[in-house]
């Protein structure tokens, strides 16, 4: 070795102990975790410090959010009936916030500027305040800004006081994230310029030729047009990509390998987290069964697949059980087919295992445009787009209507509930796939009231101009909010006129997921809508407040894909 490469070899692993330093313990996968927990802050009482600080992601040294000089964010570890007092001190040169996903709380503390505060300023101080009236797997983040993409996020673990019904002796949180080197507001103003400039995997003249083959000229031609008059493409499955994203588990890239050690026949917790700003991804471990027991922090009955598809803010709790003392390959590839995550479950570090070929790209087809085949031959893009909306409204909605304007580019003609169905690209694998409705909730519903009143909305958009809305309504143009009376029961029912799939997030509550079991609907914070789906929620509206629902995916967001329900005693006109 020259003196050369002795200084670059010296440099980078100066480097990796430097940025190994700036892990929290729980990111490090260094098989301290055993049933004893996951090492974590822990007690009543806790001082967060948000900073933007430089350090290595990925290899390269980037500028980023960090909490208490950690990225990833500290793991905060909380016992269910505990109350907590949490003070977060901005030293950032903007307001900041944190938003407790998933937690029941004072609406006072939800954390969202503008609806339940007015956020934290630089250099002050909020204390937030509540007690702990659940367990199970959680997360935090920003509701700042874009302040989510540069890292401001991580794992929340409510250890229970009751025995949980089923036994492990290892675990580990997985947070899946997504980084870029851009600024999030460059991203931001790439897609309002373009909203397909991270999609990279078009279709080409040579894909033109093969469909004639298949299907003749004028209908592949006729296809064509109805794709470009509702201003789509077959291949936009997501907007922002691994064009520039890199994605990591626990801050690790692919290449860094974050491992996770065990011993044969145990039996491994991982805590699944999506924390991703824009990222859906489809997760399976080659030659282990997921035995999924928790989604959205409450308990499921138990379920095992082979692969599940988490959508963005959503989380799992699974258990495998490595028969043998050899390398597994936990595999996060991104729904889109363009990149992955991954991370590796082994006996000893250093050990790696095959890692999966990224799959064949994933299609819309004329489902996801909210139309079967039958209507493709009898109707235009045209035509359909002219239509009236109320005649895509089922009867029980009381004729629900919103504004054909410049933000609503198509509508869902025939819009169908699609929850007993494979995510899109999973529908032909050999392997298991969870659905939703394998989800079923281990106790029967508390409430199993039916609904006194339907409300539905719709998802809209306009690809083209990067505009984001419910309703044909964006945030800033929504007058007041969504009045639901305190302790009533009600339905809330969403058309997704879009050709993307969402993941809808309510805050302070959870509801229960219509998925035609009448007793053990799952209960969840987070729905992943799939394109031209429709699909209900029912929510027994037991908080007072001001509470935010939006996509969960940033941008979708930002551009003003949120509304919000305020929970009032009395009656609601």
């Amino acid at each position: 070795m020259n003196r050369r490469n002795f200084l670059h070899s010296s440099l980078l692993t100066g480097g990796t102990l430097a940025w190994q330093s700036l892990l929290p313990a729980w990111a490090q996968g260094n098989g301290l975790a055993t049933l004893a927990g996951v090492p974590g802050l822990q007690g009543n009482e806790f001082d967060l410090t948000v900073a933007g600080e430089r350090s290595l992601i990925a290899g390269k040294n980037a500028r980023h959010i960090r909490l208490n000089g950690h990225f990833p964010a500290p793991l905060l570890r909380w016992r269910e009936g505990d109350a907590l007092t949490l003070r977060v001190h901005n030293m950032l040169d903007e307001p900041t916030s944190i938003h407790w996903h998933g937690l029941l709380l004072p609406w006072q503390m939800d954390g969202v500027p503008g609806v339940s505060f007015d956020g934290i300023a630089p250099g002050a101080t909020f204390t937030y305040q509540f007690p702990l009236k659940q367990s199970g797997t959680y997360w935090y983040h920003s509701h700042s800004g874009l302040q989510e993409q540069s890292g401001h996020y991580g794992p929340i673990i409510i250890d229970p006081r009751e025995p949980e019904p089923f036994t492990y002796e290892r675990e580990y949180v997985i947070v899946l994230s997504d980084w870029t080197f851009e600024s999030p507001e460059r991203v931001f103003h790439k897609l309002k310029t373009m909203g397909q400039s991270y999609n990279y995997q078009q279709r080409t003249l040579g894909d033109f030729f093969r469909d004639v083959q298949l299907d003749g000229l004028d209908a592949t031609l006729a296809e064509r047009m109805m794709w470009g008059d509702m201003r789509m493409s077959r291949t936009d499955l997501a907007d922002v990509t691994a064009a520039t994203y890199t994605y990591l588990v626990n801050g690790h890239s692919p290449n860094e390998n974050w491992t996770g050690l065990f011993k044969a026949g145990e039996r491994i917790r991982l805590r699944l987290i999506n924390a991703s700003s824009m990222s859906i991804f489809n997760v399976r471990i080659p030659g282990l069964p997921l035995t999924v027991v928790m989604a959205d922090g409450q308990h499921v009955q138990p379920v095992e697949t082979d692969e599940l598809q988490i959508g963005t803010a959503e989380t799992y709790d699974i258990i495998v059980q490595p028969p043998a003392e050899q390398a597994y390959t936990l595999y996060a590839e991104s729904n889109d087919r363009y990149g992955y995550a991954r991370a590796t479950l082994a006996p000893r570090a250093g050990m790696e295992a095959a890692v999966p070929l990224l799959r064949p790209r994933p299609l819309l087809s004329m489902k996801d445009m909210g139309m079967d085949h039958g209507q493709h031959a009898a109707a235009t893009p045209a035509a359909v787009a002219a239509e009236d909306h109320s005649a895509h409204t089922a009867a029980d909605t009381q004729g629900h209507a919103h504004p054909l304007n410049a933000g609503v580019a198509s509508i869902a003609a025939n819009a169908v509930n699609r929850l007993h169905e494979r995510p899109l690209g999973l529908e032909n694998e050999t392997h298991r796939v969870l659905v939703y409705t394998e989800l079923r909730s281990l106790q029967p519903n508390a409430d199993q009231r039916v609904p006194g009143r339907e409300l539905e909305l719709h998802l809209t958009a306009n690809m083209e101009r990067y505009m984001w809305s419910f309703d044909g309504l964006k945030f800033s143009e929504v007058t007041a909010p969504i009045a639901l009376q305190l302790n009533e029961r009600v339905r809330l029912t969403f058309v997704n006129d879009t050709m993307m799939p969402h993941p809808l997030h309510l805050h302070g509550m959870f509801f229960d997921l219509v998925t035609g079991d009448d007793s053990h609907k799952p209960r969840k914070h987070t729905l992943l809508l799939k394109p031209g789906e429709k699909a209900s929620i029912d929510v027994t509206a037991d908080a007072l407040g001001l509470w935010a629902f939006h996509c969960h995916l940033l941008y979708h967001m930002h551009a003003g894909m949120m509304r919000v329900f305020d929970v009032r005693e009395g009656v609601v006109s």
